[in-house]
């Protein structure tokens, strides 16, 4: 069959609803045996799972069955969470501790999760100079029993990685449809099936770090890929008269004051994508490039200053990226 007689042939679909937070979205080039209402539901199904087990905004949530669990308890975990943390926790070893799970209880005392909107200067004042959480010695997970426990006072945060592992399950779930021509979504957190059926890329607009506007300042074209973007110019809170992120720098307990307005991870998987942009941002720009560049990861680094630094250029590990520009 011709290229022309397979455009011809396909649907495009274009789903989305509530989750995590925020709002998932798909959108897919699907042939006739395709309901989209049965899509649909599959993909929301999907989106609430990885919520039910990885969300800190439900007490009820597996993730806040772990963090209720006395220390050196043991808890089973179901095979979602359980993957996340996994993968968290390899990436908290690779990035040196700059992606980190473990600053639930900052992220929450400056009022950003777990369900609290306000800053509590007492439990801030608690946490002062608490800088070592390293979660690889403070949280234990078993792969054969598939359970795990915290050796240590606490409280896991996944919002750094849990998004871009709901999108990688929706591309899951577009797989178990045949379907091959799909962009999934998360927020900001994206992932590309193969190209639409005309042969063009799906075109990526990267957002220019600005408080005040939204504006783009690029285009990525992506196929076969993920990506993710990392910033601290949209969750900010004011406390004492002073902007804070709801990023959280574990190396110095407190929230992220760095030299990047954002950092954009394009990589195989969008929890991969997410996580990786989270430890960039928190890294810097000099020892976040350098990271990129040692870990072959192909990312966009913008300073506070405007400066763009991108590795788009060097080897990309598989992952298929046709252009990509800031300007």
């Amino acid at each position: 069959m011709s290229r022309t007689s397979i455009e011809r042939s396909m649907r495009r679909v274009v789903l989305s609803g509530p989750g995590m937070g925020a709002r998932w979205s798909a959108v897919a080039f699907v042939g006739d045996a395709v309901d989209p209402d049965l899509l649909g539901r599959a993909l929301a199904d999907e989106v609430e799972a990885v919520e039910r087990d990885a969300s800190n905004w439900r007490p009820s949530s597996a993730v806040e069955r772990l963090n209720a669990m006395p220390i050196g308890d043991w808890i089973a975990l179901p095979p979602r969470l359980f993957e996340i943390l996994e993968a968290a926790t390899a990436i908290g070893r690779l990035s040196e501790g700059a992606f980190d799970i473990g600053v639930g209880d900052l992220v929450r005392a400056f009022g950003f999760g777990g369900g609290r909107r306000t800053p509590e200067p007492s439990a801030i004042a608690a946490l002062a100079g608490r800088a070592a959480f390293d979660p690889p010695r403070a949280l234990q997970l078993d792969p054969v029993g598939r359970r795990g426990r915290r050796l240590a006072p606490l409280t896991v945060d996944l919002a750094g990685i849990a998004k871009g592992y709901g999108v990688d399950r929706m591309a899951r779930v577009m797989d178990d449809f045949g379907i091959a021509s799909h962009l999934v979504a998360i927020d900001g957190e994206m992932r590309a099936g193969a190209a639409k059926p005309d042969g063009r890329p799906w075109l990526i607009g990267q957002e220019r770090p600005d408080a005040e506007a939204r504006a783009l300042a690029g285009v990525v074209e992506l196929t076969g890929a993920a990506i993710a973007t990392s910033g601290d110019y949209r969750h900010v809170h004011e406390i004492g008269g002073r902007r804070v992120s709801h990023t959280m720098d574990p190396g110095r307990g407190a929230p992220l004051v760095g030299d990047l307005a954002q950092a954009t991870v394009i990589a195989p998987t969008c929890m991969e994508a997410d996580a990786w942009a989270t430890a960039l941002l928190v890294a810097g720009r000099e020892a976040g490039a350098a990271m990129a560049l040692r870990r072959g990861l192909t990312a966009i680094l913008v300073t506070r200053a405007g400066e763009t630094w991108s590795s788009l250029n060097a080897a990309t590990g598989g992952v298929t990226v046709a252009r990509g520009a800031m300007v």
